[in-house]
């Protein structure tokens, strides 16, 4: 036994505390953000998470009532929590990257074992507090000092772990500087008198895993691309049949406010299209541009609702996202005035020299009537009294909760107050037969706002190079007054077969859909998401 040192032990105890209710807390939100990326919903999965973690907790509470040695089995706590906390989200990415093998209640069954390591990590961690305050009352000390500090540790762990950890480190790097901070905590407390020689085989391996995450931390960034690719590799394109798609990932960038994925895809050849390899990006995991249609999606985006305002200065456009700064270089061609409002000035700064996204935007960034805000859209839209004579909105599919504000009729308000008489508001959108619920939702959101008129209209190209147009993407021009709607698809900007395709389009009333509730900040409706 290593000799005790009584004097310093009270201090040794309560920091040890401080320590383990830290890893705790952060295990859980890792976990909670992992289930995000594997599952979507992010209220619904921390949520989950909390009360899974809450329930475990009292589960290993309870527990301790049948367990013997407190010093020894401490020690094996602290120990066990190092191995199963960070191997606990490698098990989420490898049951989520399994091979497409079908089998009944699959789904069902991987979503069940991405959920245990927060069960296993919940019940480990509450025994620890009975452990500790146990071995502090011993001391002499109350159990009510242990509860103090294990709280305030959560306190902390939550707010490093959103500030610090997540953005700067990654889930992966993170949640294995957690092990070793448990790993570390075994070996202080068994250093501190707690071992004997019957612990020797879990010393060693507490050694053995100290050094081990000791490495993996130092090589953060290729052991957070090892796991990312894993899964990331294994979910892109995950929509074709298996086998007709290949991923190589091109380069992997995190900002604080989403996860950049470049990467190349090859589509086999079917009857109706070529072997066809090409760029693409993705953010979060939704698919934000590829080479076949960047061009055709940013025609319908920029040029053909500006066939609803005239050329020049004098009018002026809110961009809504484009942190990739390709809208921005349209609106150049068309010499407006534009105000740009992206949060992610990461992304914003991350493309501006970026070889993928240079050949596109040609340096629009610098456009002399450009201003970029690196804010939300609802703070500036509060804050701002300017009218626009057209607003777009180049943002993510609604395919998960975060995304709930910017589909909302709070913020549709906003937009429309920030129009012209006769400005319109035009973002992508889903085809209304594909995805009919969302599409009903949507309708009744922008209608609850005060938006009366709208045009659905498709982006056309090439996509295939078979010399024959496809139907792209899908946008919907928006307007509040059908007393001032603007002409539509007719302007000199574009060619006489763009002028065919669009002129004909016609204001048509947006649909109310009755049973079905728009989505609001306060009362949101989960059927405008797109699972």
């Amino acid at each position: 036994m290593f000799p005790r040192a009584p004097g310093r032990r009270r201090g040794l105890l309560l920091g040890l505390t401080f320590v383990v209710a830290f890893c705790s807390i952060v295990y859980e939100l890792i976990y909670s953000e992992m289930l995000r990326v594997l599952f979507g919903g992010t209220v619904l999965r921390y949520s989950i998470t909390i009360g899974l973690f809450l329930f475990s907790l009292g589960v290993g509470a309870f527990c301790y009532r049948y367990v013997g040695d407190v010093e020894q089995n401490f020690f094996r706590t602290e120990v066990a929590l190092s191995v199963v906390g960070p191997f606990g989200l490698l098990l989420m990415v490898g049951v989520n990257s399994a091979p497409a093998i079908q089998f009944p209640l699959k789904s069902q069954l991987v979503l069940v074992v991405s959920h245990l390591p927060i069960v296993v990590v919940g019940v480990l961690s509450g025994l620890e507090i009975p452990f500790l305050s146990e071995l502090i009352d011993s001391e002499g000390e109350s159990f009510s000092e242990v509860l103090g500090v294990d709280y305030f540790g959560s306190l902390v762990g939550t707010v490093v772990y959103a500030l610090v950890l997540y953005p700067t480190l990654g889930l992966v790097t993170a949640i294995f500087v957690l092990g070793l901070a448990n790993a570390v905590v075994a070996l202080l407390f068994a250093y501190d008198g707690a071992f004997e020689s019957s612990s020797t085989p879990v010393l060693v391996a507490c050694l053995l895993v100290t050094a081990s995450y000791a490495g993996v931390v130092a090589a953060g960034d290729r052991a957070e691309r090892a796991v990312e690719e894993t899964y990331i590799g294994a979910g892109i394109e995950s929509e074709y049949p298996p086998g007709t798609a290949s991923v190589t990932i091109r380069e992997i960038e995190r900002t604080a406010h989403q996860r950049v994925v470049i990467y190349d895809r090859t589509l086999d050849a079917t009857p109706n299209r070529p072997r066809q390899t090409e760029r693409c990006l993705r953010m979060d995991g939704q698919l934000q541009l590829c080479e076949s249609w960047v061009a055709s999606y940013h025609q319908g985006l920029v040029d053909v609702p500006m066939t609803t305002v005239p050329d020049g200065p004098d009018t002026r456009v809110l961009l809504v996202g484009g942190g990739d700064h390709i809208a921005t270089n349209r609106l150049r061609d068309h010499d407006v005035t534009v105000d740009q409002v992206d949060l992610d000035g990461e992304f914003l700064d991350y493309t501006k020299s970026h070889p993928y996204f240079e050949q596109y935007h040609d340096d629009a960034y610098r456009y002399d009537r450009l201003t970029t805000y690196e804010t939300d859209a609802l703070t500036y839209l509060r804050n701002t009294d300017r009218q626009y004579d057209l607003v777009l909105l180049d943002l993510p599919g609604a395919r998960n909760d975060g995304l709930l504000p910017v589909y909302s009729t709070e913020f549709y308000r906003l937009v429309r107050a920030h129009l012209t008489d006769d400005g319109v508001v035009v973002s992508w959108g889903y085809d209304r037969n594909a995805y009919a619920t969302h599409y009903k939702a949507y309708m009744n959101t922008v209608g609850t706002a005060g938006f009366d008129r709208q045009i659905a209209y498709n982006a056309w190209e090439d996509m295939d190079d078979d010399g024959a147009v496809e139907r792209g993407e899908r946008f919907y021009v928006l307007a509040p007054d059908p007393r001032r709607a603007p002409a539509f698809g007719t302007a000199s900007n574009l060619t006489a077969t763009g002028q065919r395709r669009y002129g004909d389009a016609r204001w048509r009333a947006i649909p109310r859909y009755d049973g079905v509730e728009p989505n609001s900040i306060f009362d949101p409706n989960y059927d405008i998401i797109i699972n």
